[in-house]
C-alpha cells in the first residue's frame, strides 16, 4: 500500500513525517527505513507493505504518484 500525504512548507513536512513514526511506534510498529529530508521536500517512510510519502505539493505535481498507480484500488481519499 502507499500513502501520500503533503506539506506546505519544510517544517510541516517534518512534522507529519515525525507524527506519522511516533503515532505507529505508539501502535508498536516501527519503520524498516526512512529516505529523504524535508528540506529535499520528500520524506519516504517505509514500513514493508506499507510506504509512506510525505510530499511537498510541488514535487507531488510534478512525480504524480496517484496517475503512475492509477489503476490500483484507492482505498481513502481526504483533502
Amino acid at each position: 500500500y502507499f500513502v501520500i500525504c503533503s506539506g506546505g512548507s519544510d517544517r510541516q513536512l517534518g512534522a507529519v513525517a515525525e507524527g506519522i513514526v511516533e503515532g505507529t511506534k505508539a501502535g508498536g510498529v516501527l519503520p524498516i527505513g526512512r529516505e529523504g529530508a524535508a528540506d529535499a521536500h520528500w520524506l519516504l517512510i517505509d514500513y514493508g507493505s506499507v510506504i509512506v510519502h510525505v510530499m511537498a505539493w510541488p514535487e507531488r505535481d510534478f512525480y504524480a504518484l496517484e496517475k503512475l498507480w492509477s489503476e490500483a484500488p484507492l482505498l481513502l481519499r481526504i483533502q
